[in-house]
């Protein structure tokens, strides 16, 4: 369906690590700050254990299951909005993405070095955040200026946009992101239009260590207290521990999972938050010549389901 899953976060928190656990691909992951210029671009399958149950049930020849994009997007830093960091060209690639999976470092190593010089979770948000919304409010009045031309004009519909702005300018004037603007269906319609960065909906990873997964830590903890504020979801991981896993063959990997007291890959949660964040459902078909697993927005009626198969099928679809 075209749709993607940006990964992004300040530089050196993990996010080639787990872009490499999650496409077991070998983007560059070194300890120092803007390791990843372009971003990488990876198809990963979403765990689905309905599928599976359809195969074994049809005897399959064949098994196709529904994937997420994910691209590893270099790290933003402060006065990216203005071009810092290579930041017009890091923003412009969250602002092709559809969903953002934004990683915290939640861990302490002394080792592994912090671009600002201490772990602080929310502070890390924050700095994002702020770039993003800046680049917002910047596009906010790129296009208020042009409406405003209308306005003058007496255009009716032109008014009443700069009103449905004005009102947004001054949200996020205030350093809040535009997801969290109040809005009814046809402000909604205007801000759709301006592909603004905070509107995306967006889940916080939190990289941190193997004890930090199993019982959580204070930079965890932090991180929920300010996603549940947000209405946004965290998913735990330590990305370090993920890349050893995705590197493993299935029986070993299970014996690895056994021994760590996880049930799954951490990163199966993240694929599926993911899927989510994307407003996705998942429909099959199966046969004893394939089993397949397909993707529709949230919402589709079966005519509209159908016709991802083939165009003929939505109008024939009973």
């Amino acid at each position: 369906m075209g749709i993607a899953c940006g990964i992004v976060g300040l530089p050196n928190v993990g996010k080639s690590t787990l872009f490499n656990a999650l496409t077991s691909n070998e983007a560059e992951a070194a300890n120092y700050p803007f390791c990843t210029i372009d971003p990488n671009v990876g198809i990963v399958n979403v765990p689905d254990p309905r599928l599976r149950k359809l195969s074994e049930s049809y005897e399959t020849d064949r098994e196709v299951a529904t994937t997420v994009e994910f691209v590893d997007i270099a790290g933003l830093v402060k006065g990216a909005a203005q071009g810092e960091g290579l930041g017009n060209q890091f923003l412009a690639n969250i602002r092709a993405c559809d969903a953002v999976a934004h990683v915290v470092r939640c861990f302490s190593d002394d080792n592994v070095v912090h671009v600002h010089g201490d772990v602080n979770p929310l502070h890390d948000i924050d700095i994002i955040e702020t770039e993003l919304v800046l680049k917002d409010l910047e596009t906010v009045e790129k296009r208020m200026e042009n409406v405003q031309k209308k306005v003058r004009a007496n255009d009716k519909d032109a008014k009443e946009e700069h009103e449905y702005l004005t009102g947004l300018r001054t949200h996020l004037d205030g350093g809040r992101t535009a997801r969290t603007y109040e809005r009814d269906d046809k402000t909604s319609v205007f801000i759709r239009q301006l592909q603004l960065l905070t509107d995306k909906p967006v889940m916080y990873v939190a990289n941190t260590d193997e004890a930090g997964v199993k019982n959580g830590n204070q930079y965890v903890d932090a991180v929920r207290t300010r996603a549940a504020a947000e209405g946004a979801v965290v998913v735990p991981i330590c990305a370090k521990i993920e890349s050893e896993i995705a590197l493993l063959d299935p029986d070993d990997r299970d014996v690895f999972l056994s021994d760590l007291g996880m049930e799954e890959p951490g990163l199966d949660r993240v694929i599926r938050e993911a899927y989510r964040l994307l407003g996705l459902i998942t429909y099959f078909t199966a046969g004893k010549k394939g089993t397949r697993a397909w993707t529709g927005p949230q919402g589709s009626t079966s005519p509209q389901a159908a016709s991802v198969l083939h165009s003929d099928f939505e109008k024939g679809c009973i």
